[in-house]
């Protein structure tokens, strides 16, 4: 309950600096007429949205495993990244379809100095709210906050780019400049969706852990080892937060259940130290039987 509630905070803090940031960005489009500021704007409603799915997704994941999840509810979280990225797919195309308009038909700009400082007051709250989720989604190994956060900071990024095309546009004289930075950034949300819905799938998928985390986890085993201990079938995964490893632990058949049991209770314990949110299983088989050695494949048998 303590971790729902310091994900679900930084959840709330991101639906108030999506408000904001919309409000801003959409009165700074207001007083100068630029698509490229209007895409801005766009992009913050997706802000908006995918901050109000990820405290859905947050609330549902924190829950208990049940009788119908008895892995838990973390995988809906890759779920809250994938609708976050068709979402951005959609607001790309809404940019798109307001400047190509423009772009045919090219407009003088106004009031840029007001809009584009009412602008980047919204941008520095974005760049503000976004390290913190990044920075939370890491420690809490939650895909939902760092997709947020690192899509804050892409918003960034775009009102930089709007900035200079706008300003571009006015010193040269050249308005279809606008669109086109419109458009650029049209271009710029869809590869953030992409790399978005890319993760959702992977975690969907059952990808393993990555390689640092895999390196952690060969470094306990092969401690072990230098005790006698054998290992094959080492697997991994992610639901959410929870970090997965199952591995079988090869022992001398002539041990006794409870001496074999101490040894896989303290393996999964410095598993669990050494790759922090880990659900650890095992499975004992004695060293000698060759059936052992041919259990490592997954599926039926």
């Amino acid at each position: 309950m303590v971790r729902e509630d310091a994900l679900t905070r930084f959840a709330w803090l991101s639906i108030a600096a999506a408000l904001t940031t919309f409000t801003l960005k959409a009165v700074a489009y207001l007083v100068t007429g630029s698509v490229g500021l209007l895409s801005d704007a766009f992009e913050s409603t997706v802000n908006l949205v995918a901050a109000i799915v990820a405290l859905l997704a947050l609330r549902l994941a924190a829950r208990p495993p049940d009788h119908n999840h008895q892995f838990g509810h973390g995988k809906v979280e890759y779920l809250s990244a994938g609708v976050e990225g068709g979402m951005i797919f959609a607001v790309a195309l809404a940019i798109a379809v307001t400047a190509v308009p423009r772009l045919l038909e090219p407009r003088e700009l106004e009031a840029l100095g007001l809009g584009l400082a009412v602008s980047a007051v919204a941008s520095a709250i974005n760049l503000a709210v976004g390290l913190v989720l990044v920075r939370a989604g890491r420690r809490h190994h939650s895909l939902t906050l760092s997709a947020d956060g690192q899509h804050l900071l892409a918003d960034v990024w775009t009102t930089a780019g709007v900035f200079v095309g706008v300003i571009a546009a006015q010193a040269t004289g050249w308005e279809r400049l606008d669109p086109v930075v419109a458009l650029l950034v049209a271009v710029n949300i869809m590869v953030t969706g992409v790399r978005l819905m890319r993760r959702s799938t992977a975690g969907l998928m059952d990808e393993a852990l990555p390689e640092g985390e895999h390196a952690a986890i060969d470094g306990v085993l092969d401690g072990y080892r230098a005790q006698g201990v054998e290992f094959h079938a080492l697997r991994t995964g992610e639901a959410g937060s929870w970090r997965i490893v199952t591995v079988h632990v090869l022992v001398p058949g002539a041990w006794s259940v409870q001496r074999g049991h101490d040894l896989v209770e303290q393996i999964e314990a410095d598993l669990g130290r050494a790759v922090p949110g880990a659900a650890v299983f095992t499975h004992l088989e004695p060293v000698e039987d060759p059936v052992s050695w041919e259990d490592v494949e997954l599926g039926p048998r």
